[in-house]
């Protein structure tokens, strides 16, 4: 049974939904080439809303809502992720000292995070996600070396433990909201004295192992729930909304390339943070 069906019979409703998920899928191409977000900050906000008004309070799709918006977003940030990571080799914007073993611990701690979220309802998972995305904007406003940045400091490499438990926590973290982890690497390689540039090329590669271990786990540990969600699910994987959300996110993803390296600095990170704020204010409306 199509996504949505039940609740909007009407096959007018449907394409505009269809459209709707088509337009920010585009989106995410654009924020993942230009900001390193993958997709999750987009996806999960706009899922959960979708979902939720589509289907009853009753419904095992409305229930599973949080859950569903944040594997389908892990599935589509593997796509998302991939291309711009490529797009960025392109570009010479990527450091291999900085992507690797944080990469590695980002994947372990990707799967404790996912296992985590499993079991944990979804309301419980929205509110992190916003207590989240709130102490974010605001550290990113109040300490230094976010907005300014020094171009005559030397960017110093990350330290063993910023290395191994930041980088479990990072993934443990992504994971369990579905947001690709760029929301902590950014502002970790900022601080190191890298440019926004670099920064948010650089979370595209090191959202890879999230959006894997992300999606694998969730459609795993899917069989543990009792919820039957449809033919078009594999685990809490919505293959359609993600196959609709792809299509778009590729025309994104190739609208956004030209503009690789070519945002002033500044207005780099102020965008970066503006879009953390409609994130927040979108996924706090109940």
């Amino acid at each position: 049974m199509p996504l949505y069906r039940r609740a909007l019979p009407h096959h007018g409703h449907l394409d505009m939904l269809y459209l709707l998920l088509t337009l920010f899928g585009c989106l995410t191409g654009i924020t993942a080439v230009l900001f390193g977000f993958g997709g999750g900050f987009v996806v999960v906000p706009l899922l959960y809303r979708l979902l939720t008004a589509s289907h009853g309070a009753d419904d095992p799709i409305s229930q599973s809502a949080m859950h569903i918006a944040i594997a389908t977003s892990t599935c589509v940030m593997i796509v998302n992720a991939l291309i711009a990571t490529d797009k960025h080799r392109r570009a010479g914007n990527l450091i291999r000292h900085y992507l690797w073993p944080l990469g590695g611990f980002i994947g372990v701690g990707a799967v404790v995070g996912a296992i985590a979220a499993v079991w944990v309802s979804g309301e419980v998972i929205r509110y992190a996600f916003i207590g989240y995305l709130g102490v974010t904007i605001v550290d990113c406003l109040l300490r230094r070396g976010f907005l300014t940045q020094n171009p005559h400091v030397i960017p110093r490499r990350l330290g063993a433990t910023e290395t191994s438990a930041g980088g479990v926590g990072i993934g443990a973290i992504a994971t369990f909201l579905g947001v690709g982890g760029s929301v902590m690497t950014v502002p970790l390689l900022r601080r190191c004295g890298l440019s926004m540039s670099q920064a948010t090329s650089m979370a595209n590669p090191l959202s890879v192992p999230v959006a894997l271990a992300g999606t694998l786990t969730y459609m795993a540990l899917a069989g543990f729930s009792q919820a039957e969600l449809g033919v078009w699910f594999v685990g809490y994987v919505d293959l359609l909304a993600f196959a609709v959300l792809t299509v778009g996110s590729l025309i994104g993803i190739r609208l956004a390339a030209p503009w690789i390296g070519r945002i002033p600095d500044r207005v780099h990170a102020w965008v970066y943070i503006g879009l953390l704020i409609i994130v927040l204010l979108c996924i706090s409306l109940k």
